[in-house]
This record gives structure tokens, C-alpha cells and sequence, in this order.
């Protein structure tokens, strides 16, 4: 796979590589000319304004910097002393003549391009381009009166320069111009940039991202202008693959002189060459129309007083640029279309004939060119009318390609809200302006990496993306609490009349304007989720602080969903002000004032089984493991999936975990998996039709596993107990308790979810610099809106918070003296600072032949602690949870479920292999307890037993004994290095 930068870079910049266009631009322009000329540059043609004006409306990089000096005399000393792009001067600029002073220019520096403009028709038949004098001047232009000039004059620089880049790297289309006569092109040039500039700017307004505005820039046409035959066949045979038009004079320079019908001869070469783009003869001998009628191409009269208009109407038409208008064969406007969507929308619509005459001529693939989009019009050019059955075909056909333009131009990237955005599959949507807020920024990194790295290429055979995404960002927030006078005062209230004091708010008349158009076009269940700024941030965890709502959205009353909708935004801003979050902001140091909220609307992903919404399966993936029991390492991954919504895995339910690394190796054993197989899952209720928001579950029904076996959603997921054999089989059709085991998945591969959550993990942490954590839902089954295949959904990504400085531990640092316990074998992350008991058995107390009445004195003290609410570390030698009862207390986890830290300790003539907790693996993650082993007879690891037993003891039973004390243990787990331990109190 190709290194993570080029994917951000090709994100960042653009397909291909689009950053690379224009690299040569001009900057510092030296312009030789008299005070009164520089005077009417700038007075009369505003020389200055234009060029920065031009600039700042195509959203174009610099404008050229223009210093102006009087004399080529003075010329010379700039030139030596500054760097310059380019030297524009004109005839008159005292007694160093432009010829002469050209000439000491390029001995200097012959890499700059020299400029001659003529502001007085007169001297344009002084100008002999093939004598000595003129051979230090790259070209001559005339002024007209026209301040564009100064525009075209450096463009036609910048084309010189970057033309061969930029077809190789961008593919940029170039047209060919081939006149001679000075007037002419100083006139026919800037129209022909004028009408380029003009269709840049409309590509730009279409544009419902910026990263594709910047690229329209970089990436308008080129303009090669050439004077002679021979130059002519030398750009043609340089860039024929680009060329989009040629525009020719019929009399200029071939074989060393002027040939009368030079452009006669041109045109019959290109005809040979079998070119199908736009050609023009130009002429002011009208005699010549003929000829050009008879070679089959366009002709403009150089004479005739609308010019300027001809020239602009056989753009327009021909080069695709402008509005496609559809025809008949008679030539008559149908229609148009001034948009890629627009198009795509009146391509159901027109008629037959339409379709077919614009088919022969080549027009598609013209407007395709114009807009930009060269592969797609390559790809239609390799088609004519007659390669397709029907006319159908070739409507189905131009539908199809302009959906896929319309795909490419919008995945993984963050667009603008409009009524052409609004259905968008793969961007994500902003309805407001202002930041994401955590959850956001993760969300629209992941999705543009996912576009940039191609994914589908990767995993064919499954669609990887996130659900179809809209964001309010926090400016809406801020004018929320500022317009309805929300205040500290607030706080003073409780969390309910909170929220009523929200409900009641309104949201901006243009948020509310952009959510009906929404709730109108989209019909989907929707989940209305925070993203505050603080969220998801690298430093404090907020995951499960603020609230998410689902809405079923299949009110058929428009604005009851509205309703529906701007309720669940509103109490989604409530949630920063509830007393829980306040008080964790607090905690971490923060102020209530500094969170700002955006929201996300995102699509539910799921089916719709019999009025109950979920999807197959859903997940949380880490990329970093605290609890590496068994084979695993810290540094393996580790996922956690269950049946249904989300909400199962992320409140710490009975779920399955599994290794993306080894998905074929059970991490738990066979009896705890089936006593934690998953016995609910949740859905949205689609029957209820709840018309009101009163709290998060209001949508959300619990449903039975054998439910969702009914609905048809759990052929891949099940297995069943089979009594006789006394064996896991994945045979629905025997009867036997069914368990939520996703064998088929992760053993049999039936569909790549270990493949996709490694991968993704590791390109998320190597992206963030730092462990993470995603969030996501699957679909199996083949949907038709998802190219037939299933399709895994990342609903969020976030730093997973390891908290590196809060919780490592360096050994050298520690005074033994201090700890009660230490050791090198510790699960977990974190610190714990409010547990004062400890139950333990002492090594003197321990009899291998009797923890079975060990287990039934330990669940009784359990149990007792559990009545008074109490945690407590617990320690005894052997393995906890062993099934077999010589190796150590044979306990099943809900007889020690109020121990926060579990220790395993070796002792002497009773040495055996650690567990590592795998008996309890799923209930040590989600109670993110601690679990150390201290192993017998080693050099750091230890306990004090006897401080221990010398501490007060409220219990002293036949194996076990109880000590409290008045002051909290301090208990530290490095999570990254394994290394724990417990402070004396």
C-alpha cells in the first residue's frame, strides 16, 4: 500500500496530482514606458485594478506585481538589482530603444520573456518578426484601448511555461491559435481568454466544494499561440491528445514565407490526422468560405462587424463552454442546462432526435472537455451512435456516466448545503457554518481518506464508507444561546428544566429553512448526535457524556418531523449544560464556557425488518488493547461487535470481542462465551410513530435474539449449542439454544470484518498519531443502492485516550518501601483512588484441595460487599476462574463482581501458568478493572504481606480476610508497558 501522505496529499490537492499545475506563474512584472503612457494604462484602463480584480474574482492565486519605470535606461538598473517574471515594454522609452535594450536583457538573463506592446497602430508595420532586431522579443502585442490585454499577455507567459506539465500531470487541454497578423490576435486573444476565464468562473460557482474550486482553477485550458505552419504541426503532433479546438488563419508563414493558403494546408494535415475537435478557419478574404466549406469546417470573416460576437457564439456552441443547449436536428433550442446535475436531470427527458443529433456531433464529450472532466469525455469519444442498440441504451448510457461524474466530484468531500447537494451518497453536507466539533473533524478526515485511499480497489467485495452525513456547525450554537438569553443561570436549574428551557428555544430562521428542505427530500431514520469541540480530543476523553437521539423520520406530517428534528438539536445543545457534564468539564479543568456544540444528522444504517429498524451488527474497534490476555499483544487490536444498534456495545453489554489479528482464535473459552452470549439487541421503532423527543431510548425498543432469527438478519451471526454432541455447530436448523458467536464471519470469512477493522485501525492511528477508537455498523445484505454488496460503515473515529502521562510508570522512580504491591504482569490503564478494602487470602491459608469452599466463602463476601456498595482488591495465589479446581478458585465472574483489581499470586511449591484474565476477559474491559499477576520468586514483582496483614482487619474467615482502611488506595496501571502498582496508605 502507498504511504499515508500521498493519499492526504492527493485529498488535500486534488485526483492526480492537481497541486502540481501551474507551478510557474508570474509574479514581478517590469513594465518600460513613457509617464504619459503608464498614466493611461492605469487611468483609462485601470491596468492595476483589472489585473487584481481579474485575479481576486476567479479566486486566483497573487496578482503580478506591475512595476513601472520611463526609460530602458532606468530598465537596466532594475533589472539588476530585482527579480523579475517578466519585461513588458513599449516602442518609445527614450534613447534606449526596446531592440536594444531587449538585447541586454537576455545577455543578462536570458530566461526572462520579453513583451514588445504597441499602443500606436502605425508601428505595427515597423515590426518585422523575422529580423535581427526582433529576435531578443518572445512577441509583440498591440494596446487597443482594452486593459485585458495586459491579462492575456500573461497568461500567454504562464501557458508557455506549463503547457507540457500540465497536460502530463493534469491532463489539461490546450487550443491551438495560429495567426500572424499582430492586430488580429491582440483582439481575438483576449476574447478567447475572456470566454475561458468566464466558463472557470461558472465551473467554480457549480463547485459545491473548494478543494474542487482550486482545482477548476489550476486546470483551465491552455492557449498556445504560434504564428508559422511549421510551428503549428510542431504543438499539434506535441499535444494532440489534449487539443480541444484549433483556430487558424488561412495566409501566414510555411516553408520560410507567407503561403496564401497555409491554413488550407493545416487543416487537410489534421483531417489526415483524423482530429474530431472543433476546428476554425479564419480570414478576411471571404472568398475563402468556400474552402473552408469544402475541408467540412467552421469559418469566420475577420471583416465582419459582429466579430466579436461570431467568435463568441462558435465558442460557446463548440467548445462546450456555457450552458449545454439541447437541439433538434433543425438546429431549434429544446432545452439547457447549466449544470452537470441539471444535464443529468433534462438527459431523461429530451427527445430521441435531441439525443442523436448531439450524439453525431460530438457535443457530450465537447461539454464534458469544457467542464473539465477529461476521462469521462475520452470515454465518450470512444463511442459513436451507432455502437448502441436503441436510443434508450444510449440514454441509460450518458445517465449513468454523468452519475459517475457527479460521485466522483463529491466523495470525501465536505460540500456545501444546496438543493443540488442535498442527496449527496458520499460527502459530507454543511448545513451551517462554523467548526465541526470532534466528532465532525474525525468523520470528514476519515471519509476523505477513505476517497483518497480508494478503498473499493482494496476490498472489492464490500462497500467501506460513512453514512450519508449533515453538519451543523458551531456557529449555529453560539447564536442559539446568545438569541434565547441562555445564561449561567441555567446551571442553577435541574437537568429536566433544563431541558424545557431548550425545547422552548428557537433556531435561526435559515437553519430552520435548511432543515425543511431536508426533513422534504430525505426519508430515513436519523441519529442527531454532538459533536462539541472538547469531544473526542487527544487530551480529555468525552465519549457517553452528551446525548444522541434516533428519530424514526416516517411521520407521513412533514412538520411533525420537522418538529421531531429540531427538538433532538435542541436538546443535543441542552446536554452541555446537564448537571453530569458539567461536572466532568469541571473535573478536567475546563470551563462550561469553552465547549461549543456542532451536531451531526446522520443516517441510521439498517433495514427495516417488520417495523424495526437496525442493522446486522454493530462495533467498537480499538487499535491499542489493555487487557493482551492469552497470545494478544498491547499492540493488537481488539473489537468488540454485537447484534443490532450500538448502543449494546457502547454501554458495555454482553458483546462479543475478537483480535483483527487472529479472528480465528477464540479469545474466551467455550463456557463464557456461552454464559456471555448476547440475549438482546436494540432497534428504533418504526410502528410507535412517536411524535415527541422525551429522552434518548424514546425510539429505541429492546428486542430478543430469536427475534432477529425471525426477521431473517442473523443467518451469519448465529450458532447453536448442540446438546448431544456437546458442541458449538453453525446449524440454524437444529434445535439447541442459539448464540450470538459470528463464527461464520470471523472463522469462515463470509464476510471480511477482521480484514477491514485492521485496516482501518492501523490507518487511523497512523493518521492521528495516536491509538484510536472507531465506531461502526454493518449491512449484510446486498443492497441495490450499494452496488449489490454489504457495506461497513464508520460512524466515528476518535483518539483512543491512553492517557501516556497520567499512567506511566518508571521503576527507577519508585521508592519499594511505599508500595504494597508491584508488578511487571498488570492489565488496565489508568488510576484508581477510592477503593479502601482489600479481600485476600494469605499464601499460609491456601489449600489446593479445598477452593471450592474457597469460592463459596469469596461469592458470600462478594455478595456483602455488593449490599454496602463497596469495591475492593482482590488477591489470592492460583488462577481465578479456573475450571479446574486444583489450579486455583474456581469462581464465576458474578461471585467477584465488586473486585476493582484482580491479583493472581504465585507461591512457593504452587507455581502455575497465569491466566491473564481470560476467563473474565469481557468483563474486565467493561469495567475497565485491573488484573496483575505477581509471579513467585521474582526480582521486581512483589507484595508486602506482611504490612498487609498487619493492617485492620473487619473480617477474618476460615480462607479469607477483609482490611479497610481509612484512606483510599492509590493503585496505577501503565497500560502501555504493563507495569502496575499499589501504594500504602
Amino acid at each position: 500500500m502507498k504511504k499515508l501522505n500521498y493519499y492526504f496529499n492527493k485529498f488535500k490537492f486534488g485526483e492526480d496530482n492537481f497541486h502540481n499545475l501551474m507551478k510557474k506563474k508570474v509574479l514581478e512584472i517590469l513594465l518600460v514606458s513613457t509617464f504619459y503612457d503608464a498614466f493611461i494604462f492605469e487611468q483609462d484602463g485601470r491596468l492595476s485594478e483589472q489585473i487584481f480584480g481579474e485575479y481576486m474574482q476567479l479566486n486566483l492565486s497573487t496578482a503580478p506585481r506591475i512595476t513601472s519605470v520611463p526609460t530602458g535606461k532606468e530598465a537596466l538598473e532594475k533589472i539588476q538589482t530585482n527579480d523579475y517574471d517578466l519585461v513588458i515594454t513599449m516602442m518609445r522609452i527614450g534613447e534606449l530603444n526596446p531592440f536594444d535594450l531587449s538585447k541586454k536583457i537576455k545577455e543578462m538573463f536570458p530566461q526572462i520573456p520579453i513583451l514588445l506592446l504597441l499602443n500606436i497602430k502605425n508601428d505595427v508595420s515597423l515590426i518585422d518578426k523575422n529580423s535581427e532586431e526582433m529576435q531578443f522579443i518572445d512577441n509583440v502585442f498591440i494596446w487597443n484601448g482594452d486593459s485585458n490585454i495586459f491579462l492575456t499577455m500573461v497568461k500567454y507567459i504562464e501557458d508557455i511555461w506549463n503547457v507540457q506539465n500540465d497536460t502530463e500531470v493534469g491532463l489539461v487541454r490546450v487550443i491551438l491559435l495560429v495567426e500572424d497578423s499582430i492586430h488580429y490576435y491582440s483582439r481575438f486573444h483576449p476574447l478567447l481568454y475572456g470566454e475561458i476565464m468566464k466558463q472557470t468562473q461558472r465551473l467554480i460557482s457549480e463547485e459545491l466544494n473548494d478543494i474542487n474550486k482550486r482545482q477548476r482553477m489550476r486546470a483551465r485550458p491552455k492557449v498556445i499561440l504560434v504564428h508559422t505552419y511549421e510551428d503549428a504541426i510542431e504543438m499539434y503532433e506535441k499535444y494532440k491528445e489534449f487539443i480541444i479546438a484549433v483556430f487558424s488563419d488561412i495566409r501566414y508563414e510555411c516553408e520560410g514565407k507567407i503561403y496564401q493558403y497555409a491554413g488550407l494546408k493545416l487543416i487537410e494535415y489534421l483531417r489526415l490526422k483524423n482530429v474530431k475537435c472543433p476546428l476554425l478557419l479564419q480570414s478576411a478574404d471571404i472568398e475563402n468560405k468556400k474552402h473552408a466549406q469544402d475541408l467540412g469546417v467552421h469559418f469566420l470573416n475577420k471583416n465582419s462587424k459582429t466579430i466579436l460576437q461570431d467568435i463568441r457564439k462558435f465558442i460557446l456552441n463548440n467548445l462546450g463552454f456555457g450552458d449545454f443547449i439541447f437541439r433538434n436536428k433543425s438546429g431549434l433550442e429544446i432545452d439547457r442546462a447549466s449544470s452537470i446535475a441539471e444535464f443529468k436531470e433534462k438527459l431523461t427527458d429530451i427527445p430521441d432526435e435531441s439525443l442523436i443529433h448531439h450524439g453525431k456531433m460530438h457535443n457530450f464529450s465537447a461539454w464534458l472537455t469544457a467542464h473539465g472532466e477529461f476521462l469521462f469525455a475520452k470515454k465518450i469519444q470512444g463511442y459513436t451512435v451507432d455502437d448502441f442498440t436503441s436510443t434508450e441504451h444510449l440514454r441509460d448510457f450518458l445517465i449513468s456516466l454523468f452519475k459517475e461524474v457527479n460521485y466522483i466530484r463529491t466523495r470525501g468531500k465536505i460540500i456545501q448545503f444546496s438543493s443540488e447537494s442535498i442527496n449527496v451518497k458520499d460527502g459530507i453536507i454543511r448545513l451551517s457554518d462554523g467548526s465541526f466539533g470532534g466528532k465532525g473533524r474525525g468523520l470528514a478526515f476519515l471519509n476523505a481518506l477513505f476517497a483518497s485511499m480508494e478503498f473499493e480497489k482494496q476490498i472489492p467485495e464490500v462497500n467501506i464508507k460513512i453514512p450519508q452525513t449533515y453538519i451543523i456547525g458551531t456557529n449555529e450554537y453560539n447564536k442559539f444561546i446568545d438569541s434565547n438569553r441562555i445564561e449561567q443561570w441555567v446551571t442553577e436549574k435541574s437537568d429536566e428544566e433544563i431541558r424545557n428551557i431548550f425545547r422552548k428555544g428557537n433556531l435561526s430562521p435559515t437553519l430552520i429553512k435548511t432543515l425543511q428542505h431536508l426533513i422534504f427530500n430525505i426519508k430515513f431514520p436519523l441519529a442527531v448526535r454532538s459533536s462539541g469541540l472538547l469531544e473526542d480530543s487527544q487530551s480529555q476523553p468525552f465519549a457517553g457524556i452528551y446525548e444522541t437521539y434516533m428519530l424514526p423520520n416516517n411521520n407521513i406530517n412533514d412538520k411533525i418531523r420537522l418538529s421531531q428534528l429540531e427538538n433532538s438539536i435542541k436538546l443535543v445543545y441542552a446536554s452541555v449544560y446537564l448537571q453530569n457534564t458539567r461536572n466532568y468539564i469541571e473535573s478536567i479543568n475546563y470551563e462550561l464556557e469553552a465547549e461549543k456544540m456542532a451536531v451531526l444528522i446522520q443516517e441510521v444504517v439498517g433495514y427495516d425488518y417488520n417495523g424495526y429498524f437496525y442493522p446486522n451488527f454493530s462495533g467498537v474497534g480499538q487499535s491499542y488493547n489493555f487487557y493482551p490476555t492469552s497470545f494478544l499483544k498491547n499492540t493488537d487490536s481488539i473489537v468488540s461487535i454485537a447484534v443490532g444498534l450500538g448502543k449494546m456495545v457502547v454501554e458495555g453489554k454482553k458483546v462479543l470481542r475478537f483480535a483483527p489479528e487472529y479472528p480465528k482464535h477464540d479469545i474466551v473459552s467455550q463456557d463464557e462465551l456461552m454464559g456471555n452470549s448476547q440475549k438482546y439487541f436494540y432497534a428504533i421503532d418504526l410502528k410507535e410513530n412517536n411524535n415527541s423527543v422525551e429522552n434518548e431510548d424514546a425510539n429505541i425498543v429492546k428486542l430478543k435474539i430469536k427475534d432477529g432469527e425471525k426477521h431473517g438478519s442473523l443467518n451469519q451471526i448465529l450458532s447453536v449449542w448442540d446438546f448431544r454432541n456437546n458442541r458449538i455447530v453453525e446449524a440454524l436448523h437444529i434445535t439447541g439454544p442459539r448464540l450470538v458467536t459470528f463464527t461464520n464471519i470471523l472463522k469462515y470469512n463470509s464476510f471480511p470484518l477482521a480484514k477491514i477493522a485492521k485496516e482501518i485501525l492501523k490507518i487511523g492511528e497512523k493518521a492521528m498519531g495516536v491509538p484510536v477508537e472507531i465506531e461502526f455498523a454493518v449491512n449484510l445484505e446486498k443492497d441495490i443502492s450499494q452496488n449489490k454488496l454489504p457495506t461497513f460503515y464508520v460512524l466515528q473515529i476518535r483518539p483512543l485516550n491512553i492517557r501516556t502521562e497520567e499512567s506511566e510508570i518508571n521503576i527507577d522512580d519508585l521508592n519499594k518501601k511505599e508500595l504494597l504491591l508491584l508488578t511487571k504482569h498488570g492489565m488496565g490503564n489508568g488510576t484508581i483512588d477510592d477503593v479502601k478494602n482489600i479481600i485476600f487470602l494469605a499464601p499460609s491459608k491456601f489449600d489446593r484441595i479445598k477452593t471450592i469452599e474457597m469460592q463459596q466463602e469469596i461469592a458470600k463476601l462478594n455478595q456483602m460487599m455488593k449490599e454496602k456498595n463497596k469495591k475492593y482488591i482482590l488477591i489470592a495465589p492460583g488462577r481465578w476462574g479456573s475450571r479446574d479446581r486444583f489450579l486455583g478458585i474456581p469462581v464465576k465472574w458474578h461471585e467477584i463482581s465488586m473486585a476493582n483489581i484482580i491479583i493472581e499470586v504465585g507461591i512457593k511449591g504452587f507455581i502455575v501458568d497465569a491466566s491473564q484474565g481470560s476467563h473474565f476477559f469481557h468483563n474486565l474491559v467493561s469495567m475497565n478493572a485491573g488484573y496483575f499477576t505477581v509471579p513467585y520468586n521474582t526480582q521486581d514483582d512483589f507484595i508486602d504481606w506482611d504490612w498487609l496483614q498487619k493492617q485492620k482487619m473487619i473480617y477474618n474467615g476460615d480462607f479469607f480476610s477483609i482490611a479497610e482502611s481509612s484512606n483510599p488506595y492509590f493503585i496505577k496501571m501503565d497500560g502501555k508497558k504493563g507495569v502496575s502498582y499499589i501504594l500504602k496508605t
